[in-house]
């Protein structure tokens, strides 16, 4: 956990590491309130995120890199600063990576945990220094896209009809 940064400010959000919907909030270290309160907002329950990543002054969006959150980041044009975990979230982030249009949070070599070091030495790259610029470059370009409702709705359309097709085919190939 991030628990203070000396990067502008860190809007954070910090969520169950259970998974678990049950609860609607998580247990904060002993003193962390009290020694964070005057930096921002610490958040302990679900957020609007799609609400907040709308605010002008994102910068970045340091994520998990999940399908979901990637898009929702990528329709505003913010560069992700990525903390990769599970599944599809590793994938994500070496395309995004691969594109420049975000970086990858590096681990420890020893254990391959994430440092608070790291972590913001990445969004101080992305948000703050003039090397981040291309990040910030990249994900606009890619907002065009992920923020086009009618190209989304044009390539649902298409994905119908090819799905439409190909059933067809196969229940004519299936003598039906």
């Amino acid at each position: 956990m991030l628990l203070v940064s000396d990067v502008y400010r860190l809007g954070m959000v910090v969520k169950g590491s259970d998974c678990s919907t049950k609860s609607n909030s998580v247990e904060l270290p002993d003193g962390f309130l009290e020694r964070t309160c005057h930096r921002g907002v610490v958040w302990t329950s679900w957020v609007p995120q799609l609400q907040i990543l709308s605010h002008e002054s994102v910068g970045g969006f340091l994520s998990h890199c999940g399908w979901g959150s990637t898009v929702e980041g990528l329709m505003l044009g913010h560069p992700p600063i990525m903390l990769p975990f599970l599944v599809d979230q590793g994938l994500n982030a070496r395309v995004l990576v691969d594109k420049q249009v975000g970086i990858e949070v590096p681990r420890n070599d020893e254990d391959g945990s994430f440092t608070k070091e790291s972590v913001a030495r990445s969004v101080r790259l992305v948000v703050v220094n003039d090397d981040g610029k291309i990040y910030k470059a990249n994900a606009m370009g890619l907002s065009k896209i992920f923020g086009d409702s009618k190209l989304e709705k044009e390539y649902i359309n298409h994905f119908i009809d090819y799905m439409e097709k190909k059933g067809r085919m196969v229940a004519s190939n299936d003598g039906t």
